[in-house]
């Protein structure tokens, strides 16, 4: 099964740049499909790979800072072909 997430990562602290940009590498190197905004990153790819390595780098993250928050969101299909129709 194919899945789509949108990753939004706020560390709750005053060096919270370093801790995003280590988070988004570490993405980049997992062989998934990455795609950054400024507002969010996308990851793409089957459900047990994405959640997989997702599980392994915001345990990382987390562990790496004192206070932070991440949302997510989750859709079942690869929408990383997606291109606005207007």
């Amino acid at each position: 099964m194919k899945i789509s997430v949108e990753l939004t990562f706020s560390p709750l602290q005053d060096d919270f740049e370093e801790h995003i940009i280590l988070f988004i590498k570490k993405l980049r190197t997992s062989g998934l499909t990455v795609i950054e905004n400024p507002l969010s990153t996308q990851v793409y790819g089957s459900y047990d790979e994405v959640m997989a390595v997702l599980g392994t780098e915001i345990k990382e993250a987390f562990t790496m800072m004192d206070k932070g928050l991440l949302h997510m969101k989750i859709v079942k299909s690869d929408r990383s072909d997606y291109e606005p129709h207007f």
